[in-house]
C-alpha cells in the first residue's frame, strides 16, 4: 500500500534559531522542540527534566474531597472494601495498585475482575451481588463506571457505596455514587484530561496521603504499574502522563515488583533498559492475555504477589496464555480477511464490519486493529456471546469512531470507548441494520484523505547531521508515545553502499549501509522491516529517499546508531 509522506509544519525560523542558541543545540533539534510547543528555556527544562513536584493538586478533581472522606471512614472503621476493575491492562494494573495500597491500611480488602465472557466490560450485577454476599460496604471502581447508572443504583439497594475512578467520556448523566472521579466529566475543572484509569486511581491515593500526612515517597513504588497502564492504554504522553511515565520507567528499571520481574523474565527483556515500546509489545500483551484467554484476576494476583517463586510460576502461566492468544488471533485475522475479500463490494466500502459467532471474544480487539492496519479503513470485528453480538472497533487517524457508533446507538444494548477504539454489544436481530447504518455513516462522514495511509515527517536532515550529540539529546525526548511520538526524519538522495542484503526467514527485511553525496566515505547502518521488495530497485546504486527513526542497536554486547527505515521512495 502506497503511503503519502507529509512533512509537518516547521517551526518559525526566528524561534528555532533563538531556542537553538538559548539551549546550545542544533537547529534540527530546536525545530523538534518548537513543533511540540516548547519555545522557552523553562518549557525545555520541564520537558527534559519532568519532576513529580509539578503534578497537579489531586483535590482540583471534582469529588476528590468526597472520595477521600469516604475512604478515610472505611479505613478507620475497618469496613470491608472491594477494589473493582476491568480485565484489560489499565484495569488490572489499577486494581493491583489500589489493592496493594489499601492493604497497608486495612486488611479487609478484596478485589474483583469481571469475566470477559459471562459479565462483559465494566461494572456488573454479578460483581455487585458478590460484594453484597461478602459483606462489602464500599466498592472502589477503577477504569470503569462512568456510565453505570443502573448498576450503582443496584448497589445502593444492597447498602454498598461506590467511589468511581474512570477516565472514559461521560454520558449526559453522572452515576449517583458517593464520588465520581473522572477528569473528562463536563463539570470537572481538573487541568489535565488525559489520565489513564490507573492515573485517576493514583490521584485518589495521592489525595488520601495528603489528608493523612503520608509522604509522597511512600507511593512512588506504584509508578511501575502506572507507567504500564499509560503505555498500554495508548493515552497521550504529555503533561502529567509524561511526568508519571518518566518516573514510572525509572521505577520499572530500578525496583520493579515481583510480578513485573516475572513478566520481564518470560519476555526475555530482564537484562535490558525497559522503554515504552517494551511495555506496549512485551509486557502489556502478557498482562492482557490473562483476561483474554482465562481470567483477568490472574494478572492481578501476579502483580500483587509478594513471593518470587509464586510470581515466577504465574508469569510462566501468563506467558502461555499469551502464546495461545497469538495463535488464536492469527487464525481469526486470516478468517476475517477472507470474509472481507469474499465480499464483492469490498473495494467500494469505506469500512469493514465482520462477524462470526465462533470467533474468540478475547481477541476481537486485536483483530480489529490488524484489519485497520491491513486495509486502512475503520474496522469492527464481532462475535457472539451470551446470545448477543459483541465486539470491538478500531479507527484510522482523524476519523471519530465513537461518534460513528453513537449514531447507531438505538440499535445497541451498550457501547463505550473513544475516538479510535470502542466496544459494542447488540441483539442478533439488530446486526444487519447496524452494519448498514454504520457503513452509511462512515461513507457520508469519512474524508477521502483519511483512507490513505500517511507517514508524518518531523524534519528533513542529512545523514551527516546524525552525530552522537544529536542522538543524546534525541534520547531525552523520551518517553515516546501518543502526542510525543519518536521523531521521523526524511533524508533525500541516499544510496546503497553495495553491502545491502535481504535478511529474515523469508528474506523479507532489508539491511543496508547507506551513503550520501555530502559524505561519500561514511556509511550509516539501516534496517527496513518488510521492505525487501525494494532491494532490486536500490541494489544498482540508484539514489532514493528514506523516512526513518534513529535508534540504538545492540548486538554482541556492543551498540551503534541505526536508522530504522519506515518507507522508501524511488524516482521512476
Amino acid at each position: 500500500m502506497v503511503r503519502n509522506w507529509i512533512i509537518k509544519e516547521q517551526g518559525d525560523t526566528s524561534k528555532v534559531d533563538k531556542l537553538a542558541e538559548l539551549l546550545g543545540i542544533d537547529k534540527a533539534t530546536s525545530n523538534l522542540l518548537i513543533q511540540r510547543g516548547i519555545d522557552s528555556f523553562e518549557k525545555a527544562k520541564n520537558f527534559f527534566r519532568p519532576e513529580l513536584e509539578d503534578l497537579f493538586d489531586p483535590y482540583l478533581m471534582k469529588d476528590m474531597d468526597k472520595a477521600v472522606d469516604r475512604l478515610q471512614t472505611a479505613i478507620k472503621n475497618k469496613e470491608k472494601i472491594l477494589v473493582y476493575g476491568d480485565y484489560d491492562v489499565d484495569g488490572t494494573t489499577s486494581v493491583a495498585m489500589m489493592h496493594s495500597f489499601l492493604k497497608k491500611h486495612n486488611q479487609n480488602i478484596l478485589f474483583y475482575i469481571p469475566d470477559r465472557y459471562s459479565e462483559g466490560y465494566g461494572i456488573s450485577v454479578k460483581g455487585i451481588d458478590f460484594a453484597a454476599t461478602e459483606g462489602v460496604q464500599l466498592i472502589v471502581a477503577l477504569d470503569c463506571g462512568i456510565k453505570a447508572m443502573e448498576k450503582i443504583n443496584h448497589a445502593k439497594k444492597h447498602g454498598i457505596d461506590f467511589i468511581i475512578c474512570d477516565h472514559h467520556t461521560a454520558g449526559d448523566t453522572i452515576p449517583d455514587a458517593v464520588a465520581v472521579l473522572d477528569p473528562k466529566r463536563p463539570d470537572c475543572q481538573y487541568p489535565y484530561k488525559e489520565l489513564s484509569g490507573c492515573g485517576v486511581g493514583f490521584k485518589l491515593i495521592h489525595a488520601y496521603c495528603i489528608k493523612e500526612n503520608i509522604s509522597f515517597e511512600n507511593i512512588t513504588e506504584y509508578l511501575d504499574l502506572l507507567v504500564i497502564s499509560i503505555a498500554s492504554d495508548i493515552v497521550p504522553i504529555t503533561g502529567e502522563n509524561r511526568i508519571l511515565a518518566y518516573h514510572g520507567l525509572k521505577q520499572l528499571n530500578s525496583n520493579p515488583r515481583n510480578g513485573i520481574k516475572a513478566i520481564l523474565k518470560v519476555s526475555g527483556i530482564e537484562n535490558k533498559t525497559i522503554d515504552i515500546s517494551d511495555i506496549v509489545f512485551k509486557i502489556g500483551p502478557r498482562i492482557n492475555a490473562a483476561g483474554r484467554i482465562e481470567f483477568g484476576k490472574s494478572a492481578v494476583e501476579l502483580l500483587i504477589s509478594e513471593s518470587d517463586s509464586i510470581a515466577n510460576n504465574m508469569g510462566e502461566n501468563i506467558n502461555d496464555f499469551n502464546k495461545t492468544r497469538r495463535n488464536i488471533d492469527t487464525n481469526i485475522t486470516k478468517e476475517a480477511i477472507q470474509q472481507i475479500e469474499n465480499n464483492r463490494y469490498n473495494e467500494k466500502l469505506k469500512c469493514n464490519v465482520v462477524f462470526n459467532p465462533e470467533w474468540h471474544k478475547g481477541v476481537v480487539g486485536i483483530v480489529a486493529s490488524r484489519l485497520t492496519e491491513h486495509y486502512y479503513k475503520p474496522a469492527i470485528v464481532l462475535t457472539e456471546s451470551n446470545d448477543l453480538v459483541t465486539g470491538s472497533a478500531r479507527s484510522v487517524p482523524g476519523f471519530d469512531l465513537y461518534k460513528a457508533i453513537e449514531s447507531c446507538s438505538s440499535l445497541l444494548e451498550n457501547f463505550g470507548g473513544h475516538m479510535y477504539a470502542a466496544g459494542l454489544t447488540m441483539k442478533k436481530d439488530n446486526f444487519a441494520k447496524f452494519k448498514k447504518q454504520f457503513e452509511k455513516y462512515v461513507d457520508d462522514n469519512i474524508q477521502k484523505e483519511q483512507l490513505i495511509p500517511v507517514t508524518e515527517i518531523d524534519s528533513v536532515i542529512n545523514l551527516c547531521d546524525i552525530t552522537p550529540k544529536f542522538y543524546r539529546i534525541l534520547k531525552q525526548f523520551e518517553p515516546f508515545g501518543p502526542e510525543n511520538l519518536a521523531p521521523v526524519f526524511l533524508t533525500e538522495n541516499v544510496s546503497n553502499s553495495g553491502s545491502g542484503k535481504l535478511v529474515g526467514n523469508e528474506k523479507e527485511h532489508l539491511k543496508l549501509d547507506l551513503l550520501q553525496e555530502d559524505d561519500p566515505f561514511k556509511t550509516y547502518p539501516a534496517i527496513g522491516f518488510n521492505l525487501g521488495k525494494f532491494f532490486e530497485k536500490i541494489s544498482n546504486g540508484k539514489a532514493f529517499d528514506i523516512c526513518y527513526h534513529i535508534e540504538e542497536n545492540y548486538y554482541m554486547g556492543k551498540s551503534n546508531l541505526q536508522l530504522r527505515i519506515k518507507d522508501i521512495k524511488i524516482d521512476s
